[in-house]
């Protein structure tokens, strides 16, 4: 009786593997961002860029060249400023920009700007990926741990979510004090693993959000039928739980990913570390005055600094493709 049992039980098993592999299949003709979606989407952006192109310099053309200001003069520090400068040394032209990021970084037979650029976000991107695998891993097993016991999310997710109010500004230099003393206690601990784990901080909220939410996304109908085949906490993770929450940790991943890198420039403004993009966008916004463009060529590389780790993600999302209906918006 008890073997017959077993072999019905694994009878039951391998058809839901196979009505799950069915499913899966149904689910590729919902992909997200196939064909005239994704140049839909990518239409939009390219149009986005333009209009904002389009804004500034028709603010520059039209707005006053030093600004609006309410209560005060502006030249004696009084009053508040509620309109930007528009002259050339607060407002350079787009395409002043553009040239000056083909212009040596400062002057004589330093290599262009763009180089420069380059080389430092590398720097920050390497750091900021270090942080994102720190955040998704801890953002992981804290969703995990939240989605398996109700009482562990009534006393993490309250603390989790003030944990994102502390200023990064300030929280950075507590981490690289910590990481200093762990240096001279005669554990190796660089400047740039402290830079890591600030961006981590901000990494991890987004992954213990979404998979506490993917893991709670299966219909109850779903989770009674894997009751009935006497499947377990794990089996009921890996076949059910893992596959339904594919649409909301996309997302997050994406957000973590944007998230790592606004942490890892902060974080070196912050503790002063060399090397990296936020560094430079200091420097160079400290010759603002003579050279106003310059500080928009770290500016512009932070931004696709954001861009390429956001959609770097996208290569797990096409591993994954065959999950992503109805996937959740970050």
């Amino acid at each position: 009786m008890k073997r017959q049992l077993q072999v019905e039980t694994a009878g039951e098993t391998h058809g839901l593997d196979a009505q799950m592999a069915s499913q899966r299949k149904g689910l590729a003709r919902y992909r997200v961002g196939s064909g005239p979606q994704r140049w839909y989407a990518v239409g939009w952006g390219v149009v986005g860029v333009v209009a904002v192109l389009l804004l500034w310099e028709l603010y520059k053309f039209l707005g006053p060249p030093e600004g609006v200001v309410i209560g005060g003069t502006g030249a004696s520090g009084s009053g508040v400023m509620i309109l930007p400068r528009t002259h050339d040394r607060a407002m350079p032209h787009i395409w002043d920009m553009v040239a000056r990021l083909f212009a040596p970084t400062s002057g004589g037979d330093t290599p262009p700007l763009w180089v420069s650029v380059a080389s430092a976000a590398l720097v920050t991107l390497g750091i900021a990926a270090v942080g994102w695998l720190i955040g998704v891993a801890v953002g992981a097993l804290l969703g995990l741990a939240m989605q398996r016991w109700r009482l562990v999310e009534w006393g993490l997710l309250p603390w989790i979510v003030v944990s994102q109010i502390v200023p990064l500004i300030a929280f950075a230099p507590v981490i690289n004090a910590i990481g200093n003393q762990i240096d001279r206690g005669g554990t190796p601990w660089p400047q740039w693993l402290s830079v890591a784990v600030i961006a981590s901080y901000l990494a991890f909220f987004p992954v213990a959000i979404g998979v506490l939410r993917g893991l709670a996304a299966p219909d109850r109908i779903h989770v009674d039928l894997m009751r009935t085949y006497a499947a377990g906490y794990w089996p009921t993770l890996l076949r059910l739980r893992l596959p339904a929450a594919v649409p909301y940790l996309l997302p997050a991943l994406r957000l973590a990913a944007a998230n790592a890198v606004l942490g890892a420039v902060v974080a070196e403004v912050s503790i002063g570390m060399r090397g990296g993009i936020g560094r430079m966008l200091i420097q160079l916004a400290g010759q603002a005055s003579s050279d106003p463009a310059a500080p928009w060529g770290p500016t512009f590389g932070a931004i696709a600094l954001g861009l390429v780790a956001a959609g770097s993600v996208a290569l797990i999302g096409l591993w994954l493709r065959n999950y992503r209906r109805g996937e959740a918006t970050a």
